[in-house]
């Protein structure tokens, strides 16, 4: 029988796993099997820089979590060797890190995860990373309003042009 301070420590890990899930924009779970020490360290490092927080928690803990957090659906990917990596700012920030790294290693996997609520499974976590940074859409979200209104003003002027040039004749 566990002692009474392993069961509050598991406790505690359920509850801030699901402190991250309840916060978190996105969350990504992985097999990150056949990972070598340098790769994971580089795939940490790079996962910090972008804000993710990634680690790696026993399945039972993680299925407790998803239950805790309305996430049950994600309970039938725990098995092996997993991951998880959350993002409270940029939604797909993490499924572009460890899709690199599942290109690269053979044997490290997206499983599933989810996006504002919505749960993903590993074709929608693999979309997901497709999608361009969030930077990226809004400067083209940007330049789309910014030709817009270069448009308008071009019209605009071509009005007053007009108009200008009439007066000037009669």
């Amino acid at each position: 029988m566990p002692s009474a301070q392993v069961v509050e420590t598991k406790q505690q890990i359920v509850a801030d796993l699901a402190e991250k899930f309840t916060n978190a924009q996105a969350c990504v779970i992985v097999n990150y099997a056949g990972i070598t020490v340098e790769n994971d360290t580089a795939l940490r490092k790079e996962l910090t820089a972008a804000g993710v927080k990634y680690s790696v928690i026993k399945n039972t803990l993680i299925k407790r979590a998803c239950e805790k957090t309305g996430y049950a659906e994600l309970t039938n990917v725990l098995e092996g060797m997993t991951a998880v990596a959350t993002s409270d700012t940029d939604p797909v920030a993490a499924a572009k890190i460890l899709s690199k790294y599942a290109e690269k290693i053979e044997t490290f996997e997206m499983k599933a995860g989810f996006v504002d609520g919505k749960v993903l499974d590993k074709d929608g976590v693999n979309e997901l990373a497709k999608l361009p940074s969030k930077e990226i859409l809004i400067g083209k979200v940007l330049g789309s309003l910014q030709s817009s209104l270069y448009s308008l003003a071009y019209v605009l002027q071509a009005v007053v042009d007009k108009e200008n040039g009439t007066e000037e004749n009669a």
